[in-house]
């Protein structure tokens, strides 16, 4: 029986990113979809992020932690930078402030949505949340710090009208953010790996997980290449019924941005589910290894791949955030910080940033 179960899932997870890329083929470009196919695209949707967390935790078998949660970040947010720079090609009125506003969802949801359910899911299962503050500290700071070189500084700068980076001040900003994002990743992965592993509940660090036999390299390269087709898969999708879900939010009387958030709640869904089933697990180190790693690669790959787009798209790359959303930012920025200094957190921290991505949700709608 559990042979069968085993096999069934295999079929599963194999024929799924492939169904959601020849969907994909089919549906691209297309504005005007039938409710019958945005139904379909929407529950082949669901299905490629199932496949893409299950092909992400066999890699993660196969290589160990931290190389697991980074490689699903990363590979998200390739596709996710790739999706950028397409709509921004195509231009439109909104596609200035395209780039800012989903990095500043993406880091929303990770820092704030992430971070917050997977607290209280591994709180309130195991009684408190451990996690090393060495490496999650390390984490957020790098994530602060490119959170307001990028975002927040365009705002205040008076080399260009507008909240604006100068073509100078833009290229810096660009190759900072490569440079952090590759120390960090180095860091992470090289120098100090043991800050980025689960510990016990005594603090001890884990360095071997007690489960069945890491997959072979054939198997691991097998779901690497369907892992990509699953993510090509959700974030191509998403970008189909979006306009679906624009005429939804139209009809609804909301603001536009919710658009955004519900895009970028919809291609960060494999990191969501990846990271509360570590949680479930007591291992909240990756949990918060997923959310920081997708908030900060959502900035250091963003940032740099905008900034060469600049070079041949035209119009203005609005980058600056506006008061509001400074504040949150500025609020995130210490609570986190506040959440990450003891090791440990309750359901009370939890609840705290969950409230904060709740804040967010609602300006988002009624700015």
């Amino acid at each position: 029986m559990i042979t069968r179960l085993r096999s069934l899932t295999t079929r599963w997870t194999t024929f799924v990113p492939v169904l959601a890329a020849v969907l994909l083929i089919f549906t691209w470009g297309r504005k005007d979809l039938p409710g019958v196919v945005v139904a379909l695209v929407t529950l082949v949707l669901a299905g490629a992020v199932l496949a893409a967390v299950h092909h992400a935790e066999v890699i993660a078998h196969r290589v160990g932690e931290p190389f697991g949660s980074l490689v699903l970040a990363v590979a998200v947010t390739i596709i996710e930078v790739a999706l950028i720079v397409t709509l921004m090609a195509d231009g439109g009125d909104k596609s200035s402030t395209l780039a800012r506003d989903t990095v500043f969802a993406a880091v929303m949801i990770t820092c704030n949505g992430i971070v917050g359910l997977c607290l209280i899911v591994a709180s309130l299962r195991h009684g408190t949340a451990v996690f090393n503050p060495e490496g999650t500290g390390a984490a957020l700071a790098t994530v602060a710090t490119l959170a307001t070189l990028s975002l927040v500084l365009p705002t205040f700068t008076t080399s260009k009208p507008g909240p604006e980076f100068s073509g100078a001040q833009l290229t810096f900003a660009a190759l900072s953010s490569l440079a952090l994002y590759g120390l960090f990743v180095a860091t992470q992965t090289v120098r100090h790996r043991d800050y980025f592993l689960p510990v016990s509940r005594q603090g001890a660090v884990i360095t071997k997980e007690h489960h069945a036999d890491a997959p072979n390299a054939r198997t691991a390269l097998i779901s690497l290449g369907l892992l990509g087709l699953a993510l090509i898969g959700v974030v191509g999708l998403a970008k189909g019924v979006s306009p679906t879900i624009e005429s939804g939010v139209e009809a609804a009387g909301l603001h536009h941005a919710v658009v955004g958030v519900i895009i970028a709640l919809l291609v960060l869904l494999p990191e969501t589910i990846a990271a509360l089933r570590s949680a479930r697990r007591d291992r909240v180190q990756t949990s918060l290894n997923l959310a920081l790693g997708s908030a900060m690669a959502s900035i250091g790959l963003t940032i740099p791949a905008v900034a060469l787009a600049s070079v041949w798209l035209s119009g203005p790359l609005v980058l600056g955030l506006g008061s509001t959303h400074m504040v949150l930012l500025a609020l995130t920025v210490v609570v986190s910080s506040l959440t990450v200094v003891p090791g440990r957190a309750t359901p009370l921290q939890g609840g705290v940033h969950l409230v904060l991505f709740a804040a967010y949700l609602e300006l988002a709608i009624n700015p």
